[in-house]
């Protein structure tokens, strides 16, 4: 085991989209860890940014906890954990599928829940830590044909302002990120066919995540932080 002088950080859904925008920001002076399911785009990121990765499902809690061993043994450590990977699902409540509301539910919040849970005993004994978790605007709204994607931030809401105060006297900081719609592939992957001109940079959104972790000790805390795009 190598203890590494920079932080370590894990990254869910690193391999594109917000997730490879925030590895990109984070790689040249931080030891980034990127997880996702397809290995070629897993490759082809590590390759671009220099960074490490692994095949991880996040719904996966075996999965989970031996990525989390392995970066252990690695690097000595885990300073940082940023809860990014996400579906979308839309559409009245009775023409979405029962397969893909289970499967956005267990990628969306449990497997949120999971790598938080999975990290925290490390955290603890560093007595130090961050728990980022991405979860949008639709963790504060409701809107039509929206009902399964929001609930499941919904949930990781609820869950974030719960972890925050539980995790305190460990050193742990706990932060709920908002943001508006992006400039990503997310209703690509699903066929619907979205205008994000509009939206936030991702590169943008990867600055101040990495403004919010540079505060390793400070007492401030960063409960929540929202931001929209531009016309939302």
């Amino acid at each position: 085991m190598k203890i590494s002088e920079k932080k370590v950080i894990i990254i869910t859904g690193g391999s594109e989209g917000l997730g490879k925008a925030i590895a990109t920001k984070l790689a040249s002076d931080n030891q980034v860890v990127i997880c996702a399911l397809n290995e070629e785009k897993l490759k082809a990121t590590s390759s671009e940014i220099g960074c490490d990765y692994f095949i991880c499902d996040v719904t996966n809690n075996d999965q989970i906890e031996s990525m989390v061993k392995e970066v252990v043994k690695k690097y000595g450590r885990i300073d940082v954990l940023i809860n990014n990977a996400g579906l979308w699902i839309q559409g009245e409540l009775d023409s979405n599928d029962s397969v893909q509301i289970k499967r956005l539910f267990e990628v969306n919040t449990v497997g949120t829940i999971l790598y938080s849970r999975a990290v925290i005993p490390q955290m603890k004994k560093q007595q130090a830590g961050w728990i980022l978790n991405i979860i949008s605007q639709a963790g504060f709204y409701g809107k039509a044909e929206r009902s399964i994607y929001n609930a499941s931030k919904w949930a990781i809401t609820g869950f974030t302002k719960s972890l925050e105060p539980e995790l305190s006297k460990h050193g742990i900081k706990v932060v709920g990120l908002y943001p508006g719609m992006m400039k990503t592939d997310i209703f690509k992957k699903i066929g619907v066919e979205k205008n994000t001109s509009n939206g936030l940079d991702t590169a943008d959104v990867a600055k101040i995540i990495e403004f919010i972790i540079s505060f390793d000790n400070s007492p401030l805390t960063f409960p929540e932080i929202g931001f929209k795009h531009i016309n939302q």
